[in-house]
């Protein structure tokens, strides 16, 4: 109440919540900061680890990682936060998360720091019966001109499609778009065009259509380059890189 008087009576006590987020939200994360560079300091692994992954990630990369280093570092308490890709290297960057292990961008932000860790190679692929599966090279002009579902138009490996077909003066039909690929290929078995998926997904209920296009992405970590790492961060990195293609 005394801080809503100071501030004047035209002003919403929302208003001044709003304003003073910001600052409780940089000494929070300073006062953990601090508490954590304790526990670094006496060489201790543990304390709580922010950190970023896709669902991708998550589901298809990550599991025997995960169990490795929670076996070898009971104390370290992870807070995973599912996001995509974009989000997560722009909490990094902003200081709220300490690592992200997502798909990485083909421009690095100056801040930022990358390592790539697995290699993904994409295909194109369609169901079974689709038109498209023919068994023989499909020309990149016919391919275009077929419905396609994609990663929105935001994402890392949207963009890795587009360029490849932009450099070539052709124009994608995109009949709907998701972030989530488990989602993609379900479309894609049902029906609603051929798409671009990592090898890791392909399976016999969808098939992989010969084209001239040859692309792939790399998956790894995101750190800020100004940051000192914890020694949980520095530990399941090391974690990673064990696990590395």
């Amino acid at each position: 109440c005394e801080l809503f008087d100071r501030i004047g009576r035209s002003v919403s006590l929302t208003e001044a919540g709003r304003a003073l987020l910001p600052h409780a939200t940089a000494i929070e994360r300073e006062l953990l900061a601090a508490e954590q560079s304790v526990r670094d300091l006496a060489g201790e692994v543990s304390g709580r680890l922010r950190l970023a992954t896709s669902h991708h990630i998550g589901l298809h990369r990550l599991p025997p990682v995960l169990k490795v280093f929670r076996a070898a570092y009971p104390a370290v308490s992870l807070d995973i936060r599912f996001m995509d890709s974009e989000q997560a290297c722009h909490a990094v960057e902003s200081g709220d998360l300490e690592l992200a292990i997502v798909t990485l961008p083909s421009v690095v932000p100056v801040n930022l720091q990358v390592d790539a860790i697995w290699t993904d190679r994409l295909h194109v692929v369609a169901m079974q019966d689709h038109p498209l599966n023919t068994g023989r090279k499909i020309p990149l002009g016919e391919l275009v001109t077929c419905p396609c579902v994609l990663p929105g138009t935001g994402t890392y490996t949207h963009s890795i499609l587009r360029e490849a077909i932009d450099g070539r003066g052709l124009e994608l039909n995109v009949s709907m778009t998701t972030n989530y690929l488990e989602t993609l290929k379900m479309l894609v078995k049902t029906g609603f065009g051929w798409s671009l998926i990592p090898h890791t997904m392909v399976d016999g209920e969808i098939a992989i259509i010969d084209t001239d296009l040859h692309l792939q992405r790399e998956l790894g970590t995101v750190i800020h380059r100004q940051r000192t790492l914890s020694n949980a961060a520095s530990a399941i990195l090391e974690s990673l890189r064990d696990h590395a293609d």
